[in-house]
């Protein structure tokens, strides 16, 4: 058997480390390795456990979870760390993401999307909740300006490749793409790994951002 995810679960509220620990442990790839109250507790426990991913809430005591991340990058910057908050305040968002953040998601996720959060970003990707991924595409659209042209792709997307990244940069999930299309999951997975390849995007996030450079958000 391969050896499982270790997660770190930084969060100031006792009974929400308990119940994510639960949630976790369901997950036989999943262990969860320790636990932080805030930031500097955070910090300390990285150090020494080294966990391949850490779940970081926001608004903690002490020091709060977007100045962990920034000192967690500061001192290794490999540092894998995934926001699970309450909050999706554009300040939060886009703080938490500068700051070095693989993943941002609400509390409101399920079990079973956290577990898959958790893999993505261990294996080196990002995932952002969906709502948050159009703040950050509707932020990059105010900040850059208009494109006389779309650019060009050496490899150019099929026309159900281009609907699944439409339907991908408006926040929409794997499942949720599926069912609006008639397809397996399966099959809109593969179809993102073919995108992100086509469009030179390393995630879904950049993959959005890229939708809009070509015109089609």
């Amino acid at each position: 058997m391969p050896d499982p995810v270790t997660v770190l679960i930084v969060d100031d509220q006792r009974l929400m480390r308990d119940g994510l620990r639960i949630l976790l442990e369901m997950e036989n790839d999943l262990e969860v390795i320790g636990e932080a109250g805030n930031g500097q507790e955070a910090l300390e426990a990285y150090e020494k456990l080294a966990p391949h991913v850490v779940l970081m809430d926001i608004r903690m005591p002490v020091m709060d979870g977007v100045e962990a991340i920034r000192q967690l990058h500061s001192r290794w910057p490999d540092a894998k760390v995934i926001i699970l908050t309450t909050f999706d305040d554009d300040e939060y968002v886009f703080e938490g993401l500068r700051a070095g953040a693989l993943g941002y998601l609400l509390k409101d996720v399920s079990g079973e999307e956290l577990a898959e959060a958790i893999r993505t970003v261990a294996a080196g990707g990002a995932l952002i909740d969906p709502s948050v991924t159009r703040k950050v595409v509707a932020e990059f659209a105010r900040m850059t300006a208009p494109r006389a042209a779309s650019p060009s792709l050496a490899e150019p997307l099929s026309q159900r490749e281009r609907e699944i990244l439409q339907l991908l940069a408006q926040g929409l999930t794997n499942r949720e793409i599926a069912q609006r299309l008639y397809l397996a999951e399966g099959t809109v997975k593969n179809y993102v790994s073919n995108i992100l390849g086509k469009v030179g995007a390393r995630d879904r996030t950049q993959a959005a951002l890229r939708a809009r450079e070509l015109g089609l958000v």
